[in-house]
């Protein structure tokens, strides 16, 4: 039985070697199985050249143990007790036939033809389940294959389903669209007659602004020029007459000429300050070029932050509102149409303030009207965003704001273009975007943002 066994543990060898190449297993004990398949060759050329096969007996009882024993011990080797259930038989045989001759030859030998008749049959169970497991591992093969080839086909099908029906939805999808398009364009056309009045009327509207500021800005210029003037001449006077006069009345005169200076001062700087209102007024209502140019966006934020104050002010002396600023000084100037930029920051400015105004006389208790504007530099964008904390928008309007002629304030007081005009102007002047967060009675937030393209 000597040339059995290393023949059984070759075939031990082999699978287990094999297992691990069929789960993917790059591991050591590849190595070392390769080691025992030569041990085990070894031991069958040694059994049938060598006289003393004793040894050579129990080392190939050593290396059948051995590898037996892997998958008790070993996680690789785990998935392989099914096999060992197949050789455990054999080698408990054989190692149990020799330990009897070495400790009881005379009873091993009456009753040989029973150990050989073990032996024998522990090695067709061996092979009758290697062949058992053959044949299903084949069958599970083939039905593998089938089921394979089932889903293969199921997702053929479902795949010209899904194609179907998307041609089916781009069909009824087209036909939608030129519905909706023939629709639009019948809306356009009886919106551009009573567009083209408005048109009308805000061209009106800014002719007689400009021709206001310009008649302002006349008066300011001399306000402003004069009080520069004689905030020399009283720099003259304090360095050369002031020192002659006698020192009893110097003192006195000094404190003259300061409180004249400080005086003209603030007469300079709040002149300054209307002229700075009188230029945004005349640009507001220039007609735009259509050309971009560098833009100083918190320069312009600024500006018409302060114009639309001041215009509310001008109309209603009661009214009243906080503004914070906080701007990013990393933005420096941008490509834009400042014309129309302002345009669209004065209209969300006056939005604010009328929201505020309007929640200010609800009499809430502790309420403080408060417009804040926000300029950030994104990676490849600028920022700017204006919110209050008014009366918001409802939600149920808030997929209309942007559609001409649409508005929430009272008959009279809103022609519903301003958001309608700042949406184009945004996203096709400039290729931004214009996005609003609210909350009905606690907030509005409008969000411009616009490519950051610098100026040269």
């Amino acid at each position: 039985m000597i040339g059995i066994e290393p023949a059984v543990t070759i075939f031990l060898t082999t699978q287990l070697r094999k297992s691990l190449k069929d789960r993917g297993i790059a591991s050591e004990w590849d190595k070392y199985l390769l080691y025992v398949l030569y041990g085990a060759v070894a031991v069958m050329m040694g059994s049938i050249f060598l006289e003393k096969e004793g040894l050579i007996r129990w080392f190939n009882h050593a290396l059948l143990a051995w590898l037996i024993s892997l998958p008790f011990t070993k996680e690789e080797f785990k998935a392989n007790r099914s096999i060992i259930n197949w050789v455990l038989p054999f080698a408990v045989a054989v190692i149990f036939s020799d330990l009897v001759r070495l400790v009881a030859s005379g009873f091993y030998d009456d009753h040989n033809d029973l150990f050989e008749n073990s032996v024998g049959f522990t090695v067709l169970w061996l092979f009758a389940m290697w062949w058992i497991n053959r044949k299903q591992a084949k069958a599970l093969e083939t039905e593998r294959i089938k089921r394979r080839n089932e889903e293969e086909q199921n997702r053929m099908m479902a795949a010209m389903k899904v194609n179907l029906e998307s041609e089916v939805k781009q069909r009824t999808a087209e036909l939608t669209n030129q519905k909706e398009e023939l629709q639009h364009a019948l809306s356009e056309l009886r919106s551009t007659q009573a567009q083209l009045v408005q048109q009308e009327k805000m061209a009106s509207l800014g002719e007689l602004t400009a021709g206001i500021a310009h008649e302002i800005q006349n008066p300011l210029n001399f306000v402003n020029n004069f009080s520069e003037v004689s905030i020399e001449l009283l720099d003259e006077l304090k360095d050369e007459v002031l020192s002659k006069l006698p020192d009893d009345i110097k003192q006195e005169a000094d404190d003259i000429i300061s409180d004249i200076t400080q005086n003209l001062t603030k007469i300079n700087q709040h002149g300054k300050r209307a002229d700075a209102i009188v230029k945004g007024m005349l640009q507001h209502s220039r007609t735009t070029t259509g050309k971009k140019e560098p833009t100083d966006i918190n320069a312009l934020a600024d500006e018409y932050l302060r114009l639309s104050y001041h215009g509310l002010r001008a109309k209603d002396k009661m009214f009243n509102a906080g503004m914070k600023t906080s701007f990013d000084e990393n933005i420096g100037k941008i490509e834009a149409i400042p014309q129309d930029l302002g345009r669209v920051l004065l209209n969300l400015f006056n939005n604010s303030f009328y929201s505020v105004a309007e929640k200010k006389k609800q009499n809430i208790a502790g309420y403080e009207p408060t417009v804040t504007v926000v300029t950030k530099k994104l990676p490849n964008a600028v920022e700017i965003t204006v919110s209050d904390n008014g009366t918001g928008i409802p939600q149920k309007v808030l997929d209309k704001i942007y559609q001409p002629f649409f508005t929430t304030k009272p008959t009279g007081q809103g022609t519903g273009l301003g958001l309608s005009m700042s949406y184009d102007i945004i996203t096709k002047g400039h290729g931004g975007d214009l996005k609003v967060e609210t909350a009905e009675g606690e907030f509005a937030r409008f969000m411009i943002t616009i490519p950051d393209v610098k100026a040269n």
